[in-house]
C-alpha cells in the first residue's frame, strides 16, 4: 500500500468488534475503533489483546467479515468490495485455529482402521469418572489383522488383544471404541461386536480379555458408537441394519444360534474350546437402509435418539426406545461416515456426513429442517470415510478421506456456493495434515497405500489411522485457543 504524503494522516477505518464466545466480550464502551486502514489480522489481533482491550495477553485471532476470515488488509477488503474508508465494519473475532504439529506415527503390520483415545477430558474418560487416573492416557488402535492394540503417549504397546485362536476377531477389525478405562468395544469383517476388559499390572503391560461376543449383523460391521454411561452400542453393518446392544451379560439376549455357528463355521469350530466370553444378541436389529450403513451414532444430549447414514443416500433419525425410525433425510450422494456436533447452546446437533463425492455435508435432523442441507466442506479429492468433532470448539471438525489426508474445517468460514456447486453455503478446509512422508503428494493420488481410515480428535492431539500401517499423531492440543 503507498504511504500517504508527508504531514498527512494515514487513512483509518472504522470497526465495530463483536463475538459469540461470551468469556471473551469486550464492554460495550470499547467495541468501536478507528484503526488503520492498511491493519491485518496480526494488528488486529494485537489490538484485542491489549490492555485496553480485553487484557487477556496473546491469544491468537481471526476475524470474520460477512461470514469470511479476513485475510487481507482491512484497506484491500475494502477496496475489493466497493466499500470506501468511511465505511463501519462489523468484525466478529474468534479464536485462531492453529496449525497441527507432526508428532509421531506409531507402526502396525497391517493397516489401521480403528483409532481412539482414552483421556481425562475424552467421553470414555468422563464415564470413568474417579476410576480413570489422571496422566493414565492411551491410544486404542483396530488392524485389519484382527488385532486391537493399547498405546501410551509414547508409542509403547502396552497390550494386545488375543487372535481368533483364543478368542479374538477371526477377520478384519472396522471399528473399536473405548467404553471406559476398564472397558472397550470393537466390531469387524467376522461379523461380530466383541467387548472386552482391559487392566494394566503397569504403566508398560497391560492385559486384554474379551468378556462378550454379540451377534445379530449377517454383513461386517463397519462402524461402532458407544455410550459407556448406559453401557449401550450402536453399530452399522453392510447387511442394510442398525444394531442396538448392551454391554451387560444379565440384560443381554439370547444369540441367534444360527448366526454365532454360522458366521464362518469352520474357524468357529477350531476355536470353541478357547472361547471363554459369554455370546449375546442384540437388543434390537433395525433393517431400515436399503444399502450398507456405513456409520450411527448416538445423540449428544439424548442418548435415547441415534443417527445413521448409508449408501442409500439417507440420514435416519431413531427412537431407540421403540426402534422407530422417527425422520429421513434423502441426500445427493452415497453417504460414508458421520459425527454429530453438539451446539454449547444446547440446540439439536448438526450432523456431518462424509460423502462418496469427496465432500462433507453438514445437515440439520430435525423434521422441521426447511433444508436438507446446511453447508457443504469442500476440498477433500477421494471419498470421506472418518469425521471427528473438536475437543474445544462447537465450530471446528476434521475430516479423513481416502486421498491420503485429513482436514480441519472452521465452520464460521462460510461463503455462498457457486453456480456450479449448487444451492447453500460451503466452507473450505483451514488446514490440510498429510501422511508424514508424503507431503506434496497426497492430493492428487489415491489409492497407492495411503488411504486415511480413520481419526480421533482429543486434546492429547489428533490420531489417524490408514493404509500405510500406521497411527499418525498431530498435535491438536490448544488448536482452538
Amino acid at each position: 500500500m503507498d504511504q500517504p504524503p508527508a504531514g498527512e494522516p494515514a487513512a483509518q477505518v472504522k470497526v465495530t468488534f463483536t463475538t459469540t464466545e461470551t468469556d471473551i466480550q469486550l464492554p460495550e464502551s470499547r467495541r468501536q475503533l478507528l484503526v488503520p486502514a492498511d491493519i491485518r489480522r496480526y494488528g488486529l489481533s494485537r489490538i484485542l489483546n491489549s490492555e485496553s482491550m480485553l487484557d487477556t495477553g496473546a491469544i491468537p485471532f481471526d476475524f470474520l467479515v460477512n461470514g469470511s476470515f479476513l485475510r487481507t488488509s482491512l484497506d484491500d477488503y475494502l477496496s475489493s468490495n466497493g466499500l470506501s474508508v468511511e465505511s463501519n465494519i462489523t468484525l466478529q473475532y474468534v479464536r485462531s485455529l492453529i496449525p497441527p504439529v507432526y508428532e509421531a506415527s506409531f507402526e502396525h503390520d497391517d493397516w489401521v482402521s480403528a483409532v481412539d483415545v482414552l483421556s481425562e477430558s475424552s467421553p470414555a474418560g468422563r464415564w470413568s469418572g474417579d476410576a480413570f487416573q489422571r496422566g493414565q492416557d492411551r491410544i486404542l488402535s483396530g488392524s485389519y489383522d484382527g488385532l486391537l492394540r493399547i498405546w501410551n503417549p509414547s508409542g509403547q504397546v502396552i497390550a494386545t488383544s488375543a487372535s481368533g485362536s483364543a478368542g479374538g476377531h477371526i477377520a478384519s477389525i472396522k471399528a473399536a471404541k473405548f467404553l471406559s478405562s476398564t472397558q472397550l468395544a470393537s466390531a469387524g469383517m467376522d461379523r461380530t461386536v466383541r467387548v472386552w476388559k482391559y487392566t494394566e499390572s503397569s504403566h508398560f503391560s497391560g492385559d486384554l480379555k474379551p468378556t462378550l461376543e454379540l451377534y445379530g449383523h449377517t454383513g461386517s460391521v463397519d462402524s461402532l458408537a458407544v455410550d459407556g454411561q448406559s453401557k449401550r452400542v450402536l453399530t452399522a453393518s453392510a447387511d442394510g441394519a442398525i444394531g442396538f446392544w448392551t454391554t451387560s451379560k444379565a440384560s443381554a439376549p439370547e444369540a441367534d444360534a444360527s448366526l454365532v455357528h454360522g458366521a464362518h463355521a469352520s474357524k468357529r469350530r477350531k476355536v470353541t474350546s478357547s472361547v471363554s466370553a459369554a455370546q449375546r444378541g442384540p437388543l434390537a436389529m433395525m433393517a431400515i437402509h436399503s444399502a450398507p450403513a456405513t456409520a450411527a451414532v448416538f445423540d449428544p444430549r439424548d442418548r435415547t435418539v441415534g443417527y445413521s447414514v448409508s449408501q442409500d443416500h439417507t440420514v435416519r433419525t431413531i427412537d431407540l426406545t421403540t426402534s422407530v425410525v422417527v425422520s429421513t433425510l434423502t441426500t445427493s450422494h452415497p453417504l460414508l461416515s458421520l459425527c454429530a456436533l453438539p451446539r454449547a447452546s444446547g440446540a439439536a446437533p448438526l450432523l456431518a456426513a462424509g460423502t462418496s463425492a469427496r465432500h462433507v455435508t453438514l445437515v440439520d435432523p430435525r423434521a422441521s429442517a426447511t433444508t436438507t442441507s446446511v453447508m457443504t466442506l469442500r476440498g477433500h479429492a477421494n471419498k470421506v470415510v472418518g469425521l471427528a468433532a473438536s475437543p474445544d470448539s462447537e465450530w471446528a471438525l476434521a475430516s479423513g478421506s481416502h486421498d491420503g489426508t485429513v482436514r480441519l474445517w472452521d465452520l464460521r468460514s462460510v461463503r455462498p456456493a457457486t453456480k456450479d456447486e449448487g444451492l447453500g453455503s460451503v466452507s473450505e478446509p483451514v488446514f490440510v495434515i498429510e501422511r508424514e512422508g508424503r507431503q506434496g503428494k497426497g492430493r492428487a493420488i489415491a489409492g497407492d497405500g495411503y488411504k486415511v481410515f480413520d481419526l480421533a480428535w482429543d486434546k492429547l492431539g489428533i490420531f489417524s489411522g490408514g493404509e500405510d500401517k500406521k497411527v499418525q499423531v498431530n498435535k491438536g492440543r490448544d488448536l482452538t485457543m
